[in-house]
C-alpha cells in the first residue's frame, strides 16, 4: 500500500508546483501533466476508499493475530477451506519433544 502512496503524493506535488506558477502560463505539456494526474487521482479514488475500509475492519483482528504469533517462520502458508475458514498450520517439528500449539483458526 505504501507503493501506491509515494508515487502519488509526489506526483500530487509536482501538479501542486505546477499549478502554483502563476506568473507564466502552463505550457501545453504542463497542461496535459496536470490533466493527467487530475484524471489518475479520480481513478484511484474508490481502490483508496475500498483499501481504508478492508484496514478499518480486519486492522484489530490482524493486530491480534500479530499478538499472539511469536515466529512466523514455523507455520505453513494459510489454507482457506471450502466454508471459508483459515487454517494456519505449524511446521512439523524435527524434535519428537518438542511442544506442539494447536492449529490457529481465523
Amino acid at each position: 500500500m505504501r507503493h501506491v502512496f509515494a508515487p502519488l503524493t509526489a506526483l500530487c506535488l509536482w501538479a501542486g508546483m505546477l499549478a502554483a506558477q502563476e506568473d507564466d502560463a502552463p505550457s501545453m505539456m504542463e497542461r496535459g501533466a496536470q490533466q493527467f494526474l487530475e484524471g489518475l487521482l479520480l481513478e484511484m479514488e474508490p481502490a483508496l476508499e475500498g483499501m481504508r475500509g478492508f484496514i478499518d475492519e480486519m486492522g484489530p483482528a490482524l493486530t491480534k493475530l500479530m499478538g499472539e504469533i511469536e515466529d512466523w517462520s514455523v507455520y505453513e502458508a494459510p489454507e482457506i477451506l471450502p466454508n471459508g475458514d483459515i487454517i494456519i498450520r505449524r511446521k512439523p517439528d524435527e524434535r519428537p519433544d518438542a511442544e506442539v500449539s494447536p492449529q490457529i483458526e481465523l
